[in-house]
Formats: C-alpha cells, sequence, structure tokens
C-alpha cells in the first residue's frame, strides 16, 4: 500500500495565498478592476496612432486622385471638426480673450490626444474639466462647462470605438464617481449642475458604440464561419467524388482480376492431359490475380463508408445513354446525340467513366444554363473514345437563375479522365455556351471484347 502525503501551504510559503478570494462574486469584482487597471492605467500612455483608412466603401471606393487620399484621412479630419467645434464653444459665446482661448485649448488637447493615445486622452480629459470648471465659472455650469461637456463626449466615443465595450464601462463609471465627487464635495454655489446628463448622454452614445462593436465582431464571427463552412463543404464534395471514383474503380478492376483468377483456374481442366508447366503457370496467375485483389481490397476498400453497400445492379455503360437523355429531356434541356464510328464494346472502365463525364456534363447544362439545348457527340475511333458535349446558352439568362451546384463536377470529370490517361478540355464558347471534350485511350486490342 502507498502512503500519500498531503501538503499544505501556509500564508507564509505562499506570498499571493493571503489575497486570494474564495467568493466568485469577488473574484469577479478583482478580475474586473484588474481590467480596468489594465485598459486605462498600465496602457495609459501606449503609443496607438490611429491609422488611414482604406476607402473602399460604395462611395470612397469610386474616388480618384486628391480626393481619394483625403479618404483615408477622413476619420482623424473628423476627430479633429470635433475638437474644433468644442474649441468654437468656448472662444466664441464670451468673447473673453485668452482665457477662453486657453480654455479652448484646454478641450482641444484630448480630443487630438485620441488619435494616439486613447487611454490617457480620457484621464487628460478629466484634467481637462477641472481646469476648465475652475478657470470658467461663468458659465454657470458644473462640473461639465459646455465645451468640457462637448469635449469629454467626443473623448468617451473615440476611445469607446478605439477600444473594447469593457473600457467604455470603466470610462462611464470613473465618469459617474468624478461627477459624483464634484458635485457633493466641490458643488457649493453651483446650483445648475449637469451630471446627469452628462450620464445620460454619455450612456446613450457608449451603448451605441458597444452595440456596434458586438454586432461587428458576431459579423466577422460569422463571416470566418461561412468561409470554414465553405472550405469544408467544397472539400467534402471534392473527396465525395474521389471516393465515388475509388468505389467505381474498385469494383472495375475487382470484377476483372476475379474473372481473371477463376478462368486461371479452370482453364488447366478444358485441355486434356496439360503439361505440368502450364498447370504451374496457370496456378502461378491465379495467385497472383488472388494477390492483387486481396490488395486492391485493401487498399481502395477502406473509401468505402461503413454503410455503403454495393449496388446490386451493373454499373451503367453507354449502352444506356439513351435512358439517361430521355430523363434530360424530361427535365427542359432539348438533347441530341449523334454517333460517328464503329459502336464496340469498350472495357468498363471506360464505359462508366464516359457515362458519368456525360451525365456530369449534361448535369452541369441544367444548372448553369437551364432552357438551352444540348448535343452529345461520341466518336468510336482506332485509339480509343472522343467525346464532345456542347450547350447552348440559357434563352433567356435575364429571367432564368441558374442554380449554383456544387462546384466539383469538372473536377471530378478530370480526374476520371487523368485515371484512365485520357485528355479533357473544358471552356466557354464562342456563342455563350459550354463545350466539354474528352478522348478516353483505348488499346487496340481491348476495343473489340
Amino acid at each position: 500500500m502507498t502512503e500519500t502525503t498531503q501538503t499544505h501551504m501556509t500564508p507564509q510559503d505562499d506570498p499571493h495565498g493571503a489575497y486570494q478570494p474564495k467568493s466568485p462574486e469577488v473574484r469577479a469584482a478583482m478580475d474586473a478592476l484588474r481590467g480596468m487597471r489594465k485598459d486605462l492605467i498600465d496602457d495609459a500612455l501606449v503609443y496607438r496612432p490611429l491609422p488611414p483608412r482604406e476607402p473602399t466603401g460604395r462611395i470612397t471606393g469610386r474616388l480618384k486622385g486628391r480626393k481619394r487620399e483625403y479618404a483615408t484621412w477622413s476619420r482623424h479630419i473628423l476627430v479633429a471638426a470635433a475638437g474644433m467645434v468644442a474649441l468654437l464653444s468656448a472662444t466664441l459665446p464670451n468673447g473673453n480673450g485668452s482665457t477662453d482661448l486657453l480654455i479652448g485649448l484646454f478641450v482641444l488637447a484630448p480630443v487630438l490626444m485620441t488619435l494616439v493615445r486613447p487611454a490617457a486622452a480620457f484621464w487628460l480629459s478629466l484634467v481637462s474639466t477641472t481646469f476648465v470648471a475652475v478657470m470658467g465659472s461663468t458659465y454657470g455650469n458644473w462640473p461639465w462647462l459646455p465645451p468640457s461637456f462637448i469635449s469629454h463626449l467626443v473623448v468617451l466615443t473615440v476611445v469607446a470605438i478605439r477600444t473594447r465595450p469593457r473600457t467604455a464601462a470603466w470610462m462611464w463609471l470613473l465618469t459617474a464617481a468624478y461627477g459624483f465627487v464634484a458635485e457633493t464635495a466641490f458643488g457649493w454655489g453651483h446650483y445648475d449642475t449637469n451630471v446627469a446628463p452628462m450620464l445620460v448622454f454619455s450612456a446613450i452614445v457608449l451603448l451605441a458604440v458597444t452595440v456596434r462593436h458586438i454586432r461587428r465582431e458576431a459579423e466577422q464571427e460569422v463571416t470566418a464561419q461561412q468561409t470554414v463552412t465553405a472550405h469544408e463543404r467544397s472539400r467534402r464534395t471534392l473527396l465525395e467524388e474521389r471516393t465515388t471514383i475509388a468505389r467505381e474503380l474498385h469494383d472495375v478492376v475487382a470484377h476483372h482480376m476475379s474473372v481473371v483468377a477463376i478462368q486461371a483456374e479452370a482453364a488447366p481442366y478444358r485441355v486434356e492431359n496439360p503439361p505440368e508447366e502450364l498447370e504451374k503457370a496457370f496456378a502461378t496467375i491465379r495467385e497472383n490475380a488472388v494477390a492483387a485483389l486481396t490488395e486492391l481490397r485493401r487498399v481502395l476498400g477502406v473509401v468505402r463508408a461503413e454503410d455503403y453497400e454495393a449496388p446490386d445492379a451493373p454499373q451503367p455503360t453507354l449502352a444506356e445513354l439513351d435512358a439517361l437523355l430521355a430523363n434530360v429531356r424530361e427535365a427542359g434541356v432539348d438533347v441530341t446525340r449523334t454517333i460517328t464510328g464503329a459502336v464496340r464494346e469498350l472495357p468498363q472502365g471506360v464505359e462508366l467513366s464516359a457515362y458519368r463525364i456525360v451525365q456530369e456534363a449534361l448535369s452541369n447544362t441544367l444548372r448553369h444554363a437551364p432552357g438551352a439545348s444540348a448535343r452529345v457527340e461520341i466518336g468510336y475511333v482506332l485509339g480509343g473514345l472522343g467525346l464532345r458535349i456542347v450547350n447552348d446558352p440559357p434563352p433567356n439568362p435575364a429571367l432564368i437563375k441558374p442554380s449554383p451546384g456544387a462546384g466539383h463536377g469538372i473536377t471530378g470529370m478530370r480526374e476520371r479522365v487523368t485515371m484512365l490517361d485520357g485528355e479533357m478540355t473544358a471552356e466557354p464558347t464562342p456563342a455563350g455556351g459550354y463545350e466539354v471534350t474528352v478522348f478516353l485511350p483505348v488499346a487496340a486490342t481491348e476495343g473489340g471484347a
């Protein structure tokens, strides 16, 4: 039996142990205070210049030359204009000369500082409010005189936009604390206090900015999620197409290898008194066929889904193309077929791939050019099989909205052609339609099975 020794750490051993609160409410409050300290105290003097804005909007994106250059500094100009409004509110109404000008500079400074040091601008705004309240007592408001009122609202708005919602909440609470202290401790003789209006207006502004922050973050998350989803959907579609090809390849090759193994096993019994060398040769052929079949099933069989079942019916060939064209015609596509050359039976893999290529090309016509007519041309030549599927442009593209489709039909066709060492082109026609041309090579000895 193993004895477990527990070590108890005393407050002397852990210097921070005495400061760890047990209540979750107290921990939450301390975390909030640490956040305020980091945002408004530790980072107060961090240099964070407001970068120029790239003019990519509907209106600014069309600007050229110097107007476009001005548009990049539109946010800086807007903040400076708000600061000038605060300055003019201090210098125009009273005409007290140098005092009003000094007050105007006091209220302008924190507004301009929001462009380079937003957290410091908030503290400077509170200091500026104090100096302006002392210097301009003739304005009659307390503690925010009209110039300071405008300046502080602008500072709160800009800093909230440039930081995070948590910072906006702390600035509002500190503004409320400043107003409470100024009103209760230093507000004697001032009957016209404006702490309540400041808190109401600032709360509305900061709430609007916070909602804007949350909405932008949500839009960015949705956009990122949509990008990931689209990427995964495209990847899944491509993998499904490759899986289908691998399954069909497995079915085709496994069938032929099974036939080879069976025929190699039965061949010696069809010959009376076969030589020993012939029996060994057929036995070797059968062993190799069985080994290849086992390896093929091991490698390609892993792509089958757990619930995948091999089809009971044989895989389609070009002989069943009439049924496919009839279905396409019922869907609204006027499709015609032309066959040149001597029709012959081709290897099963070529027949299946040719059928699937025609099927996918006509499906693309249904999706991307509904109502358009199509032509399927099949050419049996000495070296292989030629396919040409071409469709006309849709009769009225302005009124008919094509289905978007999965976007991997051409890729799937190319993979089939590449698997058979063929060639393929897919491109729009000069008339506005689309054309798919494929050549699948077939060895001369395999052509007439």
